[in-house]
């Protein structure tokens, strides 16, 4: 696990309520070695990747040695954020590059599909159900998909990256990323039924 610079953080907190401070400005702050500014990214970055990566690698616990490994690299390398792209977009990149190779090296990876299905707070059990019926039906038909249209849906919708930003991360063309993306929902069309299909 990642040994943070700080005190230990706790990811569940969130930046403050004011809205997030300039992502740009923190990773400036970072090749100072400004603790708080990690600290600020940390929180900002971890739901987001957190997510991310346990679609990439498939299993949890190797997600968060993942997430910890991309972290590091933005601590101990902030100087190579060069500015030509979105700092979220580098992230996501190194992250990427880290869940491919942490994923080669597992020969049999072990899904916890309970983590997906995990309800989130809810006003009643109806509801609870419905929402854990529809994430249920979602994440059966993603797992239908390849890696690379798994890895595009999830930045397009759940990230809400445009293709160019996605071509960016995943380290080929714009075009590519569309026809990936092409496959993927009609795939996802022929999976799902109802609203679910018509939300692609």
């Amino acid at each position: 696990m990642l040994e943070m610079p700080s005190a230990v953080i706790d990811p569940r907190r969130t930046a403050e309520p004011s809205g997030a401070p300039d992502e740009a400005r923190l990773i400036a702050r970072i090749i100072h070695r400004d603790r708080r500014a990690f600290e600020d990214l940390y929180r900002l970055y971890h739901p987001r990747l957190t997510r991310f990566l346990r679609n990439v690698v498939r299993r949890p616990a190797i997600a968060e040695e993942v997430l910890d490994d991309t972290l590091m690299v933005v601590w101990d390398q902030a100087e190579r954020y060069n500015g030509q792209c979105k700092v979220s977009t580098w992230i996501f990149a190194i992250a990427y590059r880290k869940g491919l190779n942490a994923r080669r090296r597992e020969d049999e990876p072990i899904e916890d599909r309970d983590a997906e299905l995990r309800p989130s707070d809810a006003p009643g059990p109806e509801l609870q159900f419905d929402r854990a019926q529809v994430r249920q039906n979602l994440m059966s038909a993603l797992d239908q998909l390849s890696s690379d249209h798994r890895t595009v849906v999830d930045l397009t919708y759940f990230h809400e990256m445009g293709y160019r930003e996605i071509a960016q991360i995943m380290d080929c063309p714009v075009d590519t990323v569309k026809t990936r993306m092409f496959h993927a929902r009609r795939r996802l069309k022929r999976a799902l039924d109802g609203p679910l299909a018509d939300w692609l």
